[in-house]
């Protein structure tokens, strides 16, 4: 159960209270529990006292680490259960999984497809972050899988095995690398945390329902670990579904702390070979509530919707995903090409960019600092002028890249022709179509007229 803040004041010792800088203790110990302030600023805290504090004061949640350096990612550690409440913290990551059956030409092909499947979106990278490889009967080949998987890909490891003498072989490989291990069940629990926590795995528990998996979490905590992620896998779609927003709500709702863990989804097995299922179930499992999501393999038609649809779902509602403002080149951009002029709200960047590449006519996309806002917004909140428009095109560098001096605004902001021709007598400026949809048409318009 989390602590109140005059539960926390009723712990807190009463003497110096401005030594922490804050007037009273009651003060202090209601900015802890609004999270705002850390429990461990208190300097007369005994120990003993700040650790209990710390954890009750902790989310209901837990944070999970995996994966070290460049690799390393944080599952769960999740406050609400829909984004618009707050926001949502930690996105989910995306495995592809390996298993000892596979012959060399299967692996080398993923191999090669998670290596290709790596592009920037909005100032984030797009790739595959974990590498499931899975144990099923050959010691030797399942070895040499993460051996190949360590030299050829930059990835984290989750190892999938029941067998606790393989897994010390596997881990004398990975181990520096923080891999998840998961595996442990009503059988084998005790002799899994002995191998994972000296050095502080993640330790993954699978059961047959959520009754028995919640009663596996109450033995491997009685064991004193609590670095877990929890198999959320039913025997069909639905009641897998049931499983991970039980999970959740249970730990949120009900401030159950047993259930305060990341899940993860093998969506590749409740798919069934179907590789549009597979994306439809991986695009579920994003939404609710599956940390780490488990591919059969990755190509371009599953990573652009699926990576894209993570980006969304965990950007700060209260903070739009914006573009780097600059001048960009679409469809081949060349000395003759003519200017358009937009926001650098993303979701406006990528329709009228994509509007762009459809005409297939060469332009240049100047995208200034209008805020993160879409077109009127910014335009009325005094972000997108006629002065920042004019000055953001002298300053970008455009006039050296194009001979061509007709700049296109967007239609809704026609009010700007004015300023912007006053900021830039050297330019002609174009009022364009009120919706990015009629672009195409109008480009080829405009093409068409310049050559005339």
């Amino acid at each position: 159960m989390a602590l109140k803040g005059l539960d926390i004041f009723k712990l807190t010792p009463k003497k110096n209270c401005k030594d922490c800088g804050f007037p009273t203790c009651l003060a202090f110990s209601m900015k802890v529990a609004q999270g705002a302030c850390e429990i461990s600023k208190c300097p007369h805290m005994s120990d003993e006292s700040l650790a209990k504090l710390e954890e009750a004061t902790a989310p209901l949640m837990k944070t999970i680490k995996v994966g070290k350096g460049d690799n390393e990612y944080e599952l769960g550690g999740e406050k609400v259960l829909f984004r618009h409440e707050k926001t949502f913290v930690n996105r989910n990551r995306f495995a592809v999984r390996f298993t000892d059956e596979m012959k060399d030409e299967e692996i080398n092909e993923k191999i090669e497809n998670i290596k290709s499947v790596q592009y920037e979106r909005i100032g984030e990278d797009m790739k595959i972050e974990l590498a499931c490889v899975e144990y099923v009967s050959d010691k030797d080949n399942y070895l040499d899988i993460i051996k190949k998987i360590k030299e050829e890909l930059d990835v984290a490891f989750m190892l999938v095995c029941e067998d606790t003498d393989v897994l010390k072989e596997a881990l004398e490989l990975v181990k520096d690398e923080n891999p998840i291990v998961y595996g442990a069940n009503e059988e084998n629990y005790e002799d899994m945390v002995n191998l994972v926590k000296d050095d502080k795995l993640p330790l993954g528990l699978k059961a047959k329902g959520l009754e028995e998996l919640y009663n596996l979490v109450e033995k491997v905590q009685g064991l004193g670990y609590k670095e877990l992620v929890l198999g959320a896998q039913g025997e069909s779609i639905k009641e897998t579904f049931k499983n991970v927003v039980q999970i959740r709500r249970t730990a949120l709702k009900e401030e159950d702390r047993k259930f305060g863990y990341p899940s993860v989804i093998f969506a590749d097995e409740l798919s069934k070979d179907n590789k549009f299922m597979e994306v439809a179930l991986s695009s579920l499992f994003t939404i609710r509530y599956g940390s780490i999501v488990v591919l059969d393999d990755i190509d371009y038609a599953k990573a652009l919707p699926l990576f894209a649809l993570r980006q969304n779902v965990y950007t700060d509602p209260q903070r739009p995903m914006t573009v780097e403002p600059d001048i960009y080149p679409i469809n081949g951009a060349d000395e003759n090409s003519p200017v358009l002029v937009t926001v650098d709200f993303a979701l406006t960047y990528f329709i009228v960019s994509g509007e762009i590449e459809r005409s297939k006519v060469p332009c240049w996309m100047a995208i200034p600092d209008a805020g993160g806002y879409s077109v009127l917004t910014s335009w009325a909140a005094g972000k997108f002028g006629g002065s920042s428009i004019g000055n953001f095109i002298k300053e970008s560098g455009i006039e050296e890249k194009t001979n061509s001096r007709k700049l296109v605004i967007p239609g809704k902001v026609a009010v700007l022709k004015g300023d912007i021709e006053d900021s830039l007598p050297d330019w002609e400026v174009v009022v364009g179509p009120d919706e990015a949809m009629h672009l195409p048409k109008f480009l080829k318009d405009l093409q068409e007229e310049a050559y005339a």
